[in-house]
């Protein structure tokens, strides 16, 4: 926990528009993004911001569509905290905040339909191609949502599907593979709630003493396709304006680090 002479410091630099490691209230940390770092997924990203490592790898597999889409394609996501990564992480099932960032990088990549998941449809109603993303939080510093996400589009715009035939209803695998059919590509782009002040990409001593958390994701032409808040405080809807207005931007800029 942020001791409270450390919480009086954040504060109190933030009414003079500056942060503990000398950042402006909406300048993020160094992002750096590393594909194809696993040999043997299908797809595959590191991405780190500041010190907050996340790793994502993309499994593709055959299976059943559900029964409601038979024609497309399935897309799932699943979060792991590894323990060392921090000492609040524990092993186990996966916890509340586990969860909670697997449903906001699924959120933003389904809204904004990233994946053509037609293209992905095997035999209607009976074979697709199943592509798994699955994150992992390395290091804890701060904004995991934004790192996360980040990971899970720089794998999928790195993975490819292995080239097949139909012979009947047997799928016969050849030489070759496909690239995903990535056509969208979001980002999302976390603010924290400070007393009355807002910022981008809070770290880990920030996260502790904010008020809330608000999350937009903006697809490739700007749009939203997916909002999240967290925490108790509250946003108004001045703040949550500016909070877009300035994630637009963040957004396109982040975005020509994958594409």
């Amino acid at each position: 926990m942020v001791s409270r002479i450390r919480q009086r410091q954040i504060a109190k630099l933030l009414t003079s528009g500056k942060r503990l490691d000398g950042r402006s209230l909406t300048e993020y940390r160094e992002i750096k993004v590393e594909p194809g770092i696993i040999e043997r997924a299908e797809g595959s990203a590191l991405v780190h911001i500041g010190r907050t490592k996340v790793l994502a790898g993309v499994k593709v597999e055959i299976g059943e569509p559900f029964s409601d889409r038979p024609n497309e394609g399935v897309l799932t996501v699943n979060s792991e905290f590894v323990p060392l990564a921090s000492p609040e992480f524990e092993a186990g099932p996966p916890g509340e905040e586990s969860i909670e960032l697997a449903r906001v990088v699924d959120r933003g990549i389904r809204e904004s339909k990233a994946i053509d998941l037609e293209k992905l449809c095997i035999i209607p109603g009976k074979k697709v191609f199943v592509v798994f993303i699955d994150i992992y939080v390395l290091n804890h510093d701060g904004n995991l949502i934004d790192a996360s996400a980040l990971a899970a589009m720089a794998a999928l715009i790195n993975t490819k599907i292995f080239n097949y035939e139909l012979e009947g209803e047997e799928v016969k695998i050849k030489l070759g593979y496909t690239q995903l059919p990535v056509v969208n590509y979001p980002i999302s782009v976390t603010f924290a709630k400070i007393n009355d002040k807002m910022i981008v990409d809070p770290g880990l001593d920030e996260e502790e003493v904010m008020d809330a958390r608000f999350t937009v994701t903006f697809d490739k032409n700007g749009n939203i396709c997916a909002m999240q808040k967290g925490g108790g405080g509250t946003f108004t809807k001045e703040q949550i304006l500016e909070a877009i207005r300035i994630g637009r931007e963040k957004a396109e800029e982040i975005r020509r680090l994958i594409i």
